[in-house]
């Protein structure tokens, strides 16, 4: 009787922060609509780790989302990055795709000694694009 009693408790704790990251979830996505309309594009998985990464603290998961907005803007203006953008990058293999694990997640190698540095902005510019578009395809290999 002990046994399902606490399996009881923990389905109603379950049940109750599920419906308080569901109350926290609807809070925030009308929050930042009313910022950023492009908002709506988002799925409700992304704002619930930006909640769950702020202790579902609403106004700064949400203020964390819209700096994020920002800075994917000014990344990436067109929404992708194209292969072009960063030839030299792709040029010196240095991330490969290796399939999946046990569980289904992407694996990917990265061959950090085929890194060769330079300098100037352009350089450094083009090594963040690079990141993100690695970042992007592993991503959009992953199976929700």
């Amino acid at each position: 009787m002990d046994d399902s009693r606490k399996d009881l408790n923990n389905e109603e704790i379950s049940m109750d922060s599920s419906e308080i990251m569901q109350q926290k979830l609807c809070l925030m996505r009308s929050f930042v609509e009313k910022h950023d309309p492009t908002s709506r594009e988002v799925d409700d998985v992304v704002l619930k780790r930006f909640l769950r990464h702020r202790k579902l603290d609403v106004v700064i998961a949400s203020d964390a989302f819209l700096k994020y907005l920002k800075w994917r803007k000014a990344v990436v203006p067109n929404g992708s990055i194209s292969e072009s953008e960063i030839q030299n990058q792709l040029s010196h293999k240095k991330v490969f795709m290796q399939g999946f694990d046990k569980k289904g997640r992407p694996l990917a190698v990265v061959l950090h000694g085929r890194h060769v540095s330079t300098n100037g902005k352009e350089n450094l510019d083009e090594l963040k694009r690079f990141l993100v578009y690695s970042l992007d395809k592993i991503c959009a290999r992953c199976v929700l």
